[in-house]
């Protein structure tokens, strides 16, 4: 059985575009999360707010229990093993690509690694809105590095007025067609787009990852500036989706908002008549599917290899009711990338299919729709062969 991997989530972004603040605010909002950063340099990392519980060599560790490495592209690979040891008990790895290495070459040697200890998490692309066209100048290959994202932050989305952020929401459109944009300010956006949450106590690790269950509590904390939670204002509109058609399935929408006012000791920027932070409402959402019923394999991966626009990430496990195949297949995709990982099911546990659905602009009666029609329903008509197309996916085939 594969080992459960870390995922390498990578940051990218021409200077001043806001991935570093981005980068301290997954640092100081993990929930329990430990983070392994991978920076070209400490200079920018808020270490002074943390306290640092020790140095060794260019590794710092942080008083949340994140490590913060300082490296240039040569050691990347040292530090992937390092920061994945068992010892370190990471649960992400994030690398500012700054100074590092062009996006796709960190990508590729991601993806090169015989480390089988972490997996790709993604690329996130951070725009400067202010200075996109400026920097789109002097910078043409910003282009093919949002091309190649998964996600792209549309950052410091407050400082230009509506029409000129639809205009640079259209264009990036182009650039990267069917990839989620989330506009946002201070880098201010939900950990759980990039990585799993640090672990619970009660969840099975597949359904952990993705869970949404503690937002709720960490917002009421926020508003209430409880410890450990900077206290700020945000217009919570979270909504709820569920469709249940009486099998066991069922679909849990909820979209997460970001807004412009005072951060951290910003100031809130100014509006024009009649104009609210309610157009930086990021409008991401998780989509919950559950399913009593065998999925087949074919209608599966006829879904998961065209996705629709905006899906960002898939995370859970699926059961197949074929001949060979009826162990637990869990799930891992971002962007183009998917993988299954093959285990034994816990003994006792309900053989079942339950996925966990993160996207911007996604559609959940649609989703649902789609994921139901991939079910295996009677009579049965998957095979043995009706499995290669997931088994080109799998990672690890031993069991």
């Amino acid at each position: 059985m594969a080992p459960q991997q870390i995922p390498v989530v990578v940051l990218a972004g021409f200077l001043g575009s806001g991935k570093t603040t981005l980068l301290n605010h997954l640092l100081g909002t993990g929930d329990g999360t430990r983070i392994g950063a991978i920076v070209n340099d400490f200079g920018s990392i808020e270490i002074d707010a943390m306290t640092v519980a020790g140095q060794v060599d260019s590794m710092v560790s942080l008083g949340n229990g994140c490590l913060c490495c300082a490296v240039d592209t040569s050691e990347l690979d040292t530090y992937l093993e390092r920061l994945s040891r068992p010892a370190a008990r990471i649960d992400v790895i994030v690398i500012e690509a700054s100074g590092l290495a062009e996006p796709q070459e960190l990508i590729r040697m991601i993806l090169a690694s015989e480390n089988d200890r972490i997996v790709y998490g993604g690329l996130t692309e951070v725009i400067d809105a202010a200075e996109f066209a400026a920097t789109r100048a002097r910078h043409p290959e910003l282009d093919r590095h949002v091309a190649i994202a998964d996600l792209v932050v549309l950052n410091k989305a407050d400082r230009i007025p509506d029409a000129a952020r639809q205009e640079l929401m259209d264009t990036l459109a182009d650039l990267a067609p069917g990839r989620p944009v989330l506009c946002m300010a201070y880098g201010r956006i939900d950990p759980e787009l990039f990585f799993d949450r640090g672990p619970g106590e009660d969840r099975d690790t597949a359904v952990r990852q993705l869970s949404f269950e503690d937002l709720l509590r960490e917002t009421a904390a926020a508003r209430t500036g409880a410890p450990g939670r900077p206290a700020h204002s945000t217009q919570d509109t979270r909504t709820g989706d569920r469709a249940d058609d009486g099998t066991g399935d069922r679909t849990t929408g909820r979209a997460d908002d970001s807004d412009c006012g005072s951060h951290d000791g910003h100031e809130g920027h100014d509006h024009g008549p009649g104009e609210s932070c309610t157009h930086l409402h990021a409008a991401y959402r998780s989509v919950e599917f559950t399913s009593r019923e065998p999925m087949n394999p074919r209608r599966l991966m006829e879904f998961l290899d065209s996705r629709p626009t905006g899906l960002y990430r898939i995370k859970g496990f699926v059961h197949f009711d074929v001949p060979g195949s009826r162990q637990k297949f869990t799930l891992h995709a971002v962007g183009d990338f998917l993988r299954f990982y093959v285990s034994p099911w816990e003994r006792g546990a309900e053989r079942l299919t339950q996925l966990v659905l993160i996207g911007s602009g996604i559609d959940a009666q649609a989703l649902h729709k789609e994921l139901t029609n991939c079910r295996d329903t009677p009579p049965r008509e998957a095979s043995e062969h009706s499995m290669w197309g997931v088994l080109r996916y799998v990672a690890d085939r031993t069991e």
